[in-house]
């Protein structure tokens, strides 16, 4: 590999240093990667944990306390299950000596091919888009929560306070705009990290609250199987709010769609696949505790008549600052969550465009501009124009269809079965060479069309709640 070539067209952030080609790249040409364990983690528990951890309450009191606690366990089972066959699919044919695969994509083309490949990118894509776009908007709900929380504090709980969301989306989107602009996905480590440590914080402050209302000792209903039918909600609103709290939860989880990204980041020694098992263990158990302590302490402290977020939702209004503290933490949250999430678009769209225009100047030349305190940036033009146009697009989308959050529930229930469940269990059949019929065969048949009927179930949930989100929808009013 010619170093001075490669410094020409690859997307790279790096300070002036004289290149050792054994230093610098790994053996397939790349630039040397340096993920550990640690920021792995970090990625994954970024992309997993997000504000609507502060939901779970209100999918627990639609479920109650037998089946929520029961529904969140089996997704985070069958999420770290199908994350560890998924691992061993980064390299084929061999886990830790075969070809490295970059995105989940080049993993299902190299293991399982024809047309499955498409319909994994179809699934991946719309995925990463959607959930781009529904962090722009709850981004934006939680900085518009500071504001009204002020409100109420100074009006009073009564008080008006109607603030609309879109300068908010906007700021949103500027910051995006900037941290986009880094190219390589293993430099955000420090983002993710950051992110992380927020995802805590407001977690934390969610659970204190929780349980401070607890303590309080004011009379909630909770009861086994959830919302009361006849007490709370109609037959039918129980079956729909059933559906969709498994979907809530199902999409909570869904982080496979980046793992391969995740753990395309990971040093090669140790081995990347025993690297990303054990990150995937951490992030799913961290996950797991915060979804269960969250879920459970919010509907004691509120019972069947939990918010459908407690920090956003208004759940509670006092402390006014450690409420403000707990929104700040989520959007900045997401600012790190969305980077994780939009960097697979960002590459499949390049790596296609050099492809397919492998003569053009504007799409593969690299300009070299020296940045204070951070060294030789190389900008492309390509890069800089077309993130900055996703990121703006994304940022409309939000603002025209502010109820978007609801239809990523439905993105969500529709994608957890290929993505976490069927491609990462098919491919790890084709490629260990499994006997049909045999009994692990079997059960791992049944668990795929366990999990699509549960899938199905969540997308019937979602879209009869996106249905009464269109007939409430007034465009363009402030958010009340």
């Amino acid at each position: 590999m010619d170093p001075e070539r490669f410094q020409k067209n690859a997307m790279y952030v790096e300070t002036p240093e004289v290149f050792d080609a054994e230093k610098n790249f790994d053996d397939d040409g790349r630039i040397k990667r340096t993920g550990t364990l640690t920021t792995a983690s970090a990625h994954i528990i970024t992309a997993v944990i997000g504000s609507g951890v502060l939901s779970l309450a209100w999918a627990i009191a639609q479920l109650g306390w037998v089946a929520g606690p029961a529904v969140l366990l089996a997704f985070s089972f069958i999420t770290y299950f199908t994350s560890t066959l998924l691992a061993d699919c980064y390299r084929t044919p061999d886990p830790v000596h075969g070809k490295r695969n970059y995105t989940y994509s080049d993993a299902v083309e190299s293991v399982l091919g024809g047309n499955k490949v498409k319909l994994c990118g179809l699934a991946q894509y719309i995925n990463l888009v959607g959930v781009t776009i529904g962090y722009t908007i709850t981004a934006s709900i939680s900085m518009v929560a500071v504001k009204k929380s002020d409100c109420f504090h100074k009006h009073g709980h009564q008080a008006k306070c109607s603030t609309s969301n879109n300068p908010y989306m906007i700021l949103f989107a500027c910051m995006q705009i900037v941290l986009c602009q880094i190219p390589n996905f293993s430099k955000l480590w420090w983002l993710s990290i950051l992110a992380a440590v927020m995802s805590f914080a407001y977690s934390t402050i969610g659970l204190g609250l929780s349980i401070a209302k607890i303590a309080e000792g004011a009379p909630v209903r909770t009861t086994l199987t959830g919302v009361q039918v006849g007490v709370d909600v109609s037959a039918s609103d129980k079956v729909w709010r059933t559906f969709q709290a498994i979907g809530n939860i199902a999409f909570a989880y869904a982080y496979s769609n980046v793992l391969i990204e995740i753990q395309d980041t990971l040093k090669s020694s140790p081995p990347e696949n025993k690297v990303m098992k054990k990150s995937s263990l951490i992030g799913i158990l961290t996950t797991t505790l915060f979804y269960v302590l969250c879920g459970c302490l919010g509907y004691a402290a509120f019972g069947n008549d939990a918010p459908g977020n407690f920090l956003t939702g208004f759940g509670f209004y006092e402390p006014f600052w450690l409420i403000d503290i707990a929104n700040i933490c989520i959007a900045v949250h997401l600012v790190g969550a969305y980077q994780v999430f939009c960097q697979p678009i960002f590459g499949f769209v390049e790596k296609w465009s050099k492809e397919k225009w492998s003569n053009s100047e504007f799409i593969n030349a690299e300009h070299e501009v020296k940045l204070p305190l951070c060294g030789i940036y190389s900008v492309n033009f390509f890069r800089l124009v077309w993130r900055t146009a996703y990121v703006i697009v994304t940022a409309v989308l939000a603002m025209l269809f502010p109820f978007f959050n609801d239809f990523l529930g439905l993105i969500g229930s529709v994608s957890f079965w290929p993505l976490t469940v069927y491609f990462p269990i098919e491919m790890y059949i084709k490629q260990s060479n499994m006997k049909k019929f045999s009994f692990t065969w079997t059960w791992l048949k049944i668990l795929i069309w366990v999990c699509l009927i549960v899938s199905l179930i969540a997308a019937a949930g979602s879209i009869q709640g996106l249905v009464q989100d269109l007939r409430k929808y007034k465009p363009f009013q402030a958010e009340q």
